[in-house]
């Protein structure tokens, strides 16, 4: 009897261990299958772009102001070109008087922020857009307001790329303007030399008078004198004036009498003298 009851109690314990194997195997299976999901679902960066920085606001007062609604990661503020710099630093200068050390801040035009989580960047830049700056009454950025947008696909690296480029745009503009400043520089050099050469040459007795010598197309009345100059060029003009006032005169007479042109009066008599 006793035998008979140890067997039926294994063969109760037996499905039981089963049970509890399957158990522990689906428990192993859900947190692999947790573990993928969350390497699946890594976290991935954003990036927010500042497009109105206010005067002396500088990278670490948007750190702090927006460190309060997710890690901050990069932040990147694009400042003034030198020509808008140069202008702010004289009329600072002016303004104090001309002293050397006047009041100047380095002021930016644009700023990108990097979230260690998108989804926090496309919260921030949908909840602060056209909110003001500053909560308290007392913050300098109180009357200025969030200009915010997230930068759909958009990583550091093309942030870094597209900086690249400017710089060497840049670099590439100045290398022009430096090389045409050049030629204007050696072309005037060279008209300057030029000019000393001519005055130079100005009192050279081999030029008549010392003044410039040129060549001027002749005239209608100089040609038709240097015809008439010629030998026999005086008969040919008295001949061909003659000609010219006859035929005048012949069709003159011709409209006053009504008598045929010169060539029709020549071939009349033909017709006669055939008849």
């Amino acid at each position: 009897m006793a035998a008979a009851e140890s067997e039926k109690e294994v063969a109760e314990l037996e499905p039981l261990e089963g049970r509890d194997l399957e158990l522990e195997a689906e428990e192993e299976q859900e947190e692999s299958e947790e573990a993928a999901g969350s390497a699946k679902k890594r976290v991935v960066p954003g990036i927010v772009y500042l497009g109105h920085i206010p005067p002396r606001f500088r990278p670490l007062h948007v750190r702090n102001l927006l460190s309060a609604y997710g890690e901050v990661g990069r932040v990147f503020f694009q400042p003034e070109g030198g020509f808008v710099r140069r202008k702010k630093k004289a009329a600072a200068a002016s303004a104090s008087g001309g002293k050397k050390r006047s009041k100047y801040s380095k002021d930016y035009t644009e700023g990108w922020v990097e979230f260690r989580d998108k989804r926090v960047a496309k919260r921030v830049a949908a909840s602060l857009h056209n909110t003001p700056m500053g909560a308290r009454r007392r913050s300098p950025f109180r009357y200025d307001l969030w200009n915010l947008k997230y930068l759909h696909r958009f990583t550091w690296s093309h942030l870094s790329e597209h900086l690249a480029f400017e710089r060497q745009v840049r670099r590439q503009r100045l290398r022009a303007e430096v090389a045409q400043a050049k030629r204007e520089t050696d072309f005037y050099l060279r008209s300057v030399e030029r000019g000393k050469r001519f005055l130079a040459a100005d009192g050279d007795p081999t030029r008549p008078n010392g003044s410039w010598t040129f060549a001027q197309r002749p005239t209608e009345q100089e040609l038709r004198a240097r015809k008439a100059a010629r030998p026999g060029g005086r008969e040919r003009a008295r001949l061909a004036n003659a000609q010219d006032q006859a035929r005048s005169n012949r069709g003159l007479l011709a409209r006053i009498f009504g008598a045929p042109p010169p060539s029709e009066s020549m071939g009349d008599p033909m017709v006669v003298k055939d008849s």
